[in-house]
């Protein structure tokens, strides 16, 4: 990998068998690098297979083709229980629904990752808090998220996400589900927050003015991915 490449995708190919036993190709040779503090936005049409991207690159499906390395590691190296403890503590997700258990507080459900992966429940607590009040909810915390707005929930989410303070951050339509002005406040933070703690950011987006913002703009077309100037390009 190159010099704070943290995330890179090789070759990698998806295919699914379609009716009458037809074989059809959602990506084809994919190849693609990220770097450290880097935001890469990848756009396209509905159906294009971004998400199927997303999902590959966070090790959430298996590739029919191809590898994803994460700090150097292959994917395809890996048993399962290490792929999985790799995911839970170096990836973080945030899709276009927040996710969130209701009958858990936003302090719990950003914990649950952290006890799941064996911390302590006061360092957990601790650690949560923390994360929590980076986002703007240092007094909604013990809420569920019934009884947080729309915007409130995404932020705990991306919260969640960032509480194991993973090497690549990915976020399939993570305003997709907000206003205008919730939307624009969660860019802002996610960015921020990006830049600050030198987190990979792969957004897959429809929204042209998250996808300006971007280091840089990926249309996926055709199952391949292709640079692009500016976010015009999406369909």
């Amino acid at each position: 990998m190159g010099v704070n490449a943290i995330l890179e995708a090789r070759r990698l190919r998806k295919t699914y068998r379609g009716g009458g036993d037809s074989i059809v190709d959602v990506l084809h040779d994919v190849d693609l690098t990220v770097h450290r503090g880097e935001v890469v936005a990848i756009v396209g049409a509905s159906g294009a297979g971004k998400s199927t991207l997303l999902h590959l690159l966070g090790a959430l499906d298996e590739p029919s083709g191809g590898d994803v390395l994460l700090d150097g590691v292959a994917y395809g190296s890996l048993p399962e229980a290490e792929k999985d403890q790799l995911r839970n503590q170096r990836v973080g997700f945030v899709f276009q629904f927040h996710h969130l258990l209701r009958e858990f507080s936003a302090l719990e459900n950003v914990m649950m990752p952290l006890r799941i992966g064996g911390w302590p429940a006061a360092r957990a607590r601790s650690r949560a808090e923390e994360v929590l009040a980076s986002v703007g909810l240092a007094g909604r915390m013990t809420h569920r998220p019934a009884q947080l707005s729309g915007g409130e929930q995404q932020r705990c989410a991306v919260a969640r996400a960032l509480v194991h303070d993973p090497h690549v951050l990915l976020a399939d339509e993570p305003s997709g589900n907000l206003d205008h002005a919730n939307a624009g406040l969660l860019h802002d933070l996610l960015i921020g927050l990006v830049r600050t703690l030198e987190t990979a950011l792969v957004v897959v987006t429809h929204n042209r003015v998250l996808a300006e913002r971007a280091d840089r703009i990926l249309l996926l077309e055709d199952g391949r991915l292709h640079p692009v100037r500016t976010a015009e390009a999406v369909p």
